[in-house]
């Protein structure tokens, strides 16, 4: 008989470890406990030394750091009808606790799913160059519609980032021409811009030179001495007809002398 109270007061004392046991948690900095007394909210605890009510209370744990979640590929028509594959990253964290728990059923599921369809709606009113251009318009636009969306759920977005964009083989064939066209047409029009300079150039030299004579027989003095140091055994230029007319003039009044 003793022995068998023995037992039982063993059993009793084990009982009361196990339930004085799971009545006190520790909470760390980044964890909430959302509290529950016979299904009713009580609030948030933590962090710290958390006691709780044996069997009357149920805590559920809710981190607060932010979390980084994947959003899968999803294929998107564009406006201008191209279907590409395109997938994101979204950076959120809890700041409400309550909310999270008791709003919704899954918060981390819930905004999944959420970015997901957003990423969908917002990037398919788009044009294929709009989504490959305005990357950073859209990466907002897509964090403020999924930010109004969870904060109901105490759930705060604060960065939703596009990662990749594929595009389909012929699409890609496609835009590689287009942008071989774009260079051949930009290296044409800095050609014509650059002989449109010359020719302005030459032109206001010309008409220097009509002004003043005497830069014309500069530049062709100029023009042999640069010849003349060249290492060529034998030089033939032409003299112009002016540096010849002071000794024919002279000629021509011997000659009538």
């Amino acid at each position: 008989m003793v022995t068998f109270a023995g037992a039982l007061v063993v059993f009793v004392v084990f009982i009361g470890f196990i339930v004085l046991a799971n009545s006190i948690r520790v909470v760390r900095e980044y964890e909430r406990l959302v509290v529950f007394r016979l299904g009713r909210l009580v609030g948030e605890r933590g962090p710290g030394l958390v006691l709780l009510i044996p069997i009357v209370d149920r805590a559920v744990k809710v981190g607060l750091r932010t979390v980084t979640m994947d959003v899968p590929p999803q294929d998107i028509i564009t406006r201008d009808n191209v279907t590409v594959k395109v997938n994101a990253v979204i950076y959120f964290r809890v700041i409400s606790a309550q909310e999270a728990v008791v709003q919704v059923e899954n918060y981390l599921y819930a905004t999944s799913q959420i970015a997901q369809t957003t990423l969908r709606s917002i990037l398919g009113q788009q044009e294929l160059d709009e989504l490959l251009s305005e990357r950073e318009k859209l990466n907002q636009a897509l964090q403020q519609v999924i930010d109004r969306q969870t904060e109901p759920w105490g759930v705060k977005v604060s960065t939703v980032e596009v990662k990749n964009v594929d595009l389909p083989q012929e699409m890609q064939r496609a835009i590689a021409r287009q942008a071989e066209a774009e260079r051949e047409r930009r290296a044409k029009v800095i050609n014509a811009e650059g002989e449109y300079q010359a020719a302005t150039r030459l032109a206001e030299a010309a008409a220097i030179i009509a002004r003043e004579p005497a830069a014309l027989q500069l530049r062709y003095l100029q023009t042999l001495a640069e010849i003349a140091t060249e290492n060529n055994s034998t030089t033939i230029f032409p003299v112009p007809i002016d540096f010849l007319k002071a000794f024919m003039s002279t000629m021509e009044r011997t000659n009538k002398a």
